[in-house]
């Protein structure tokens, strides 16, 4: 499958981590509001017509919902997908489109599936290594975070002249 180049084109400059993780705040809000819908649909919806309302207000009293596997699982996978579909269609997701921040590739293409996946699953431990996968650019020669280096892809600045069409 051949990958769509990114508008606008051009050699832009890595974006550094203020900018990161004032976009990462942005989406991290977005993804607070995800994570809510998703459990509604999954707890008021799905389990309701499951359990019915008296069993699962039982179950919610009890505990029983406090570690639910299915839904820790809708919520990573909601998460991952919301990631992906801004990654590989335009390069930005919301809170990147706001700081002017794109994913790509290093031909100025559109990253593939896999490359979000590892980005994805790679920027999770970055968290989990109490940050250090993104301070990692600090130190990078080309300012590259451990999602950047494992999913092969880069994260640059937007200029501000630039109009998207």
């Amino acid at each position: 499958m051949p990958k769509h180049q990114l508008r606008p084109q051009g050699d832009f400059p890595t974006a550094g981590l203020i900018r990161r993780l004032a976009a990462l705040f942005y989406d991290f809000l977005l993804c607070v509001a995800l994570i809510m819908v998703v459990t509604l649909i999954y707890q008021q919806g799905i389990l309701r017509l499951i359990h019915g309302g008296d069993a699962l207000m039982a179950m919610a009293e009890a505990g029983v919902l406090d570690h639910d596997p299915i839904l820790a699982s809708l919520v990573l996978l909601s998460l991952f997908a919301f990631f992906a579909k801004f990654w590989t269609h335009n390069g930005q997701t919301l809170g990147m489109q706001a700081w002017g921040l794109r994913i790509q590739n290093a031909d100025g293409s559109a990253i593939d599936l896999w490359q979000a996946l590892l980005r994805f699953v790679v920027a999770i431990g970055s968290w989990l290594f109490a940050g250090l996968g993104f301070l990692w650019l600090l130190w990078d020669k080309q300012g590259r975070t451990w999602h950047d280096i494992y999913s092969d892809s880069r994260m640059v600045q937007l200029p501000k002249n630039i109009h998207k069409k």
